[in-house]
């Protein structure tokens, strides 16, 4: 991801205007390369509002903050021949609306040493990519989806990473993903950094960075209902990780009922930088949908000696994960009640409604003898536009009450409002 000055913001989006100079291919593959291109522009208006609830008065006592982000993507299509040749880039602008030195600090901008927010940020990322029959690799910056790395992109702009993934589909119903990882890119940042393992509640020895992040799995559709995967994740000299993961559905009734089981094992990996690591999570959500309704159950269970491990500034692959707590202590185990409701058949189509509650016991923190507890309440209401002009505009109110006996207690709010928009 390259880095771009104030001035240079201005300059992304002539950049992208630029992309047949910036491969070396004839006309004609260049005519190939960009008769089937695509391109789109996204904005994301968020509004963030934290408020602890408790903590001594010398502790922030809220985090509440308003930006805007726009991102503009444009992905090529291939060159022809055996080999064909790509190229992708995405511009992306953060700008501050409303912030204070005592409210900085929700994910969306940057902080400086004084604790302002930058008033705007930019950056432009920029990925190569080669195919060779079903086989795709990409280098340069990457949004991987993946059980063992889920970048967040729940802010106005997504985490990113740099470095080389390879996805093949040679086989039906298989993909087969490897890969390395060399830097992050935050969510709120412009600059790349090292890797590093995530330490909510200093539940290990430090937040220790590694080399590179080594991945690898697949991912395979056995039929119509049933997909099986296996992924490997390898921070180097920190932590290595095993997933399986089962999903599932099956008409029953006069509804379908889901399944979506899932085990991790970790263990520290070479120097340990991060101190001992020693975690299996055994976690699963079973729903049943009727019609508009879907009613939802989930259990997690921690064992080992440590947390569950995974990357900083990434979203853990759990399905008690929620708005503010991960519920992925030592020893931990959790249960969560869902239910979702969709609009669509009582005349309001892209109306959606979410609620659930969470609840998490036996945890062991780091620097306490004693067993922690914690509970999370999440709600959401969405609204997409489904056609006219304004489609794709969408409207979505998140809303979450945690306490716990660990960390601080907090009721937070998100307001976000998104429009995406194709150009071609």
């Amino acid at each position: 991801m390259t880095t771009l000055t104030r001035a240079g913001s201005r300059m992304v989006l002539f950049s992208l205007c630029c992309l047949p100079v910036l491969i070396g291919v004839t006309s004609e593959a260049q005519a190939d390369f960009l008769s089937d291109s695509h391109a789109s522009f996204e904005t994301r208006n968020v509004y963030f509002n934290r408020d602890f609830r408790d903590g001594p008065g010398t502790l922030q006592s809220k985090r509440e903050e308003w930006a805007q982000g726009a991102m503009l993507r444009i992905e090529s299509d291939y060159t022809q021949g055996l080999i064909g040749l790509g190229l992708d880039m995405i511009g992306m602008l953060g700008l501050r609306l409303d912030s204070s030195p005592d409210r900085a600090g929700s994910g969306l901008l940057p902080v400086r040493s004084n604790g302002r927010a930058e008033p705007e940020y930019s950056k432009l990322g920029v990925t190569a990519k080669v195919r060779i029959s079903a086989t795709e690799l990409k280098v340069g910056s990457l949004i991987p989806s993946l059980p063992t790395l889920r970048p967040n992109d729940g802010m106005i702009l997504p985490q990113s990473f740099q470095g080389a993934l390879v996805a093949s589909r040679e086989f039906s119903g298989l993909t087969l993903t490897v890969g390395q990882l060399e830097k992050v890119i935050a969510r709120n940042d412009t600059s790349s950094e090292d890797i590093a393992l995530n330490n909510k509640n200093s539940r290990f020895s430090r937040n220790a960075a590694g080399a590179h992040l080594s991945l690898a799995g697949f991912d395979q559709k056995l039929n119509e209902h049933v997909s099986v995967s296996y992924h490997y994740a390898a921070l180097r000299d920190v932590y290595s990780q095993h997933f399986i993961g089962l999903i599932a559905s099956q008409p029953l009734g006069v509804g379908v009922l889901s399944s979506d089981l899932r085990f991790s094992s970790s263990t520290d990996q070479g120097q340990a930088k991060g101190g001992r690591i020693d975690n299996q999570v055994l976690d699963g959500m079973v729903g049943y949908a009727v019609q508009d309704h879907k009613f939802s159950v989930g259990y997690q269970k921690m064992y080992g000696q440590s947390a569950f491990p995974y990357v900083e500034g990434s979203d853990a692959y759990l399905v008690n994960f929620a708005q503010i707590g991960d519920f992925a202590e030592a020893d931990e185990r959790s249960w969560q009640a869902r239910y979702d409701y969709d609009f669509s058949n009582v005349g309001i189509p892209g109306l959606t409604f979410m609620n659930r509650y969470i609840s998490g016991t036996g945890a062991h923190v780091s620097g306490s003898s004693n067993t922690g507890s914690e509970w999370e309440r999440n709600t959401e209401i969405r609204y997409a536009i489904q056609d006219g002009t304004f489609k794709n505009l969408a409207f979505r109110l998140r809303g979450a009450t945690y306490r716990s006996s660990f960390a601080r207690d907090a009721d937070e709010t998100r307001v976000l409002i998104t429009y995406t928009k194709p150009l071609w």
